[in-house]
């Protein structure tokens, strides 16, 4: 299976995580609304992550990899693709 990588900016209550999502690179699973409904996937999966505190008061955490379960995700937006993200590789 062909896959792009995508960056993205999600937001949870508490926190504003940007990171790098794995998405096929066409029909289903290729669009992050894909990914949210899937029902067989409880989270999403980022490579490259930044986490910020929407209360302000901590500096932003940078983590490798991280997985954020769909249901605390209020609010996605994606940032636009970006090529194969230079040794590194994320779980489908």
């Amino acid at each position: 299976m062909q896959h792009r990588y995508e960056r993205i900016s999600i937001e949870t209550t508490r926190h504003r995580i940007t990171g790098t999502a794995t998405l096929a690179a066409d029909g289903y699973g290729s669009r992050l609304s894909d990914v949210l409904n899937a029902p067989d996937r409880e989270f999403l999966a980022l490579i490259d992550a930044s986490v910020e505190s929407l209360d302000g008061g901590r500096d932003i955490v940078v983590h490798d990899f991280i997985a954020v379960h769909r249901h605390h995700i209020v609010f996605a937006v994606s940032l636009g693709s970006i090529q194969e993200p230079a040794g590194t590789s994320m779980p489908a």
